[in-house]
């Protein structure tokens, strides 16, 4: 049988990448990374969000790469009320927080989109709130 063992990357197809690493760098904190000749990766913990350029997309490649198709849910290390304040400072449309299921319980989470229209979910563990 095969296991899984954990996520490693994932890729977003963009409109525009340099619009895209403002958005997950300044907002989020992600770091931004180059690798292989130039292309850009957003980094965080062990994990990392590549990035292709609609039309100019890197084979393999997903079926029907397009963007704002993105619906991904990240771990913060913030309070949610932290989180909501920094939004709000930023003018940045978000809705919840609600309550989630996640991989390893219940979690807070808070949605916003990106500039590609991409679902974000942000959320932090309900047993990690204090």
């Amino acid at each position: 049988m095969i296991n899984v063992k954990g996520l490693d990357h994932l890729v977003l197809t963009v409109r525009d990448i340099e619009a895209t690493c403002a958005f997950y760098h300044e907002v989020l904190g992600m770091r931004i990374e180059r690798f292989d000749n130039g292309r850009l990766a957003l980094r965080f913990g062990n994990q990392k969000i590549n990035l292709h350029e609609v039309g100019h997309e890197i084979a393999p490649k997903a079926d029907a790469p397009t963007p704002g198709s993105g619906d991904i849910c990240l771990l913060m290390d913030n309070p949610m009320s932290d989180l909501v304040s920094e939004l709000q400072e930023r003018h940045i449309d978000y809705l919840g927080p609600v309550s989630r299921t996640g991989a390893c319980g219940e979690i807070s989470s808070i949605y916003v989109r990106d500039q590609d229209r991409n679902l974000v979910e942000l959320s932090v563990y309900e047993n990690q709130e204090s």
